[in-house]
């Protein structure tokens, strides 16, 4: 009965510990190659780099996607609220067409936007965030540490709580 008890505890110990995530991009994914709105290849290193010293929110979003269409009057509100905090929009769209009209369409006049060349399979970016669904949010501190690693939501608690804790 004891070994049963033993067994069963660290099983649960196991299932219930969180999960360590690296505070780092993987060095494929700083490979990844996005395309700029001006229709140029940049890797995501050179985003990153572009951005350094800043609190990034990272939105990773497609057009045709419901979710993240609905979200976009809370990235409106987050905009608004915290101004020191540079937004990049990393699209999902099938198609740079598509991309481009979903941006026009939809107003996302501000932030940096990036199309994700490879897509949602193929991209090394997506693996290395263990992308399972957009939108998807991460923020990245001024020190370039991955400081919140997903959340699906712009009301967030643990998003709104580390936005306010990075730009302090």
């Amino acid at each position: 009965m004891k070994r049963i008890f033993m067994a069963f505890f660290t099983v649960a110990f196991l299932l219930l510990c969180p999960v360590v995530r690296s505070q780092e991009f993987s060095k494929e994914a700083l490979n990844d190659v996005f395309l700029t709105t001006e229709g140029k290849d940049i890797s995501f290193a050179q985003v990153l780099e572009t951005h350094k010293g800043k609190t990034l929110f990272i939105d990773v979003w497609a057009s045709w996607c419901k979710d993240c269409l609905e979200s976009i009057p809370g990235l409106r509100k987050l905009k608004d609220r915290y101004t020191d905090v540079t937004f990049l929009f990393l699209s999902l769209d099938r198609s740079v067409e598509g991309w481009h009209k979903g941006r026009e369409k939809h107003r996302l006049d501000y932030g940096e936007h990036y199309f994700i060349k490879a897509g949602w399979k193929g991209s090394a970016f997506c693996k290395d965030i263990e992308l399972d669904w957009i939108p998807r949010y991460l923020v990245v501190s001024p020190e370039g540490k991955i400081v919140l690693y997903k959340a699906i939501e712009t009301d967030d608690e643990s998003l709104i709580n580390t936005l306010n804790q990075t730009i302090q």
